[in-house]
């Protein structure tokens, strides 16, 4: 039986396909085949690219993400996932105001990762410099990698 990952952001373009990328290599490789990763946006315009900004910073880490389409939030992704992160706040309260019977199986992704921790929305860096890229990165990278510990 496969786990259903969404990674939820706005336009699918920086935050979610990062989260979703940094988690497809951080699954231990004989749990890989367990899980499906995947990612949305709750305003994402269909078969946009990753932005240059988060493709850059993640081919930093050897990651490409130059074949990620950006795909719309739908009932069906919703209802398919067995669990939804979202990057922050808003995402969370989109899904709790527009699809409430999956409140329970939705968190930001710092609240899953360390639910004792600080609950943090990861800021957009959409338009802003790699710098601002590689920290949202970064803060994503640090929760997806709690996430996968916590899988091994």
């Amino acid at each position: 039986m496969t786990f259903n990952v969404l990674f939820l952001c706005t336009g699918n373009t920086c935050r979610s396909p990062m989260a979703e990328a940094l988690m497809r290599q951080s699954v231990p490789a004989g749990r890989k085949e367990r899980f499906d990763i995947s990612s949305a946006g709750t305003s994402a315009a269909p078969g946009d690219p990753a932005s240059p900004g988060a493709a850059e910073v993640m081919a930093e880490l050897g990651i490409d993400l130059s074949g990620h389409r950006a795909r719309p939030l739908s009932a069906a992704l919703v209802e398919k996932a067995d669990l939804i992160l979202a990057l922050s706040d808003p995402q969370k309260a989109f899904i709790r105001e527009k699809h409430p019977s999956a409140s329970g199986k939705t968190y930001l992704l710092s609240e899953y990762a360390d639910k004792a921790g600080k609950h943090e929305s990861i800021a957009d860096p959409l338009g802003g410099d790699p710098e601002v890229y590689r920290q949202a990165r970064d803060l994503i990278h640090k929760y997806v990698l709690m996430i996968a510990e916590k899988i091994q």
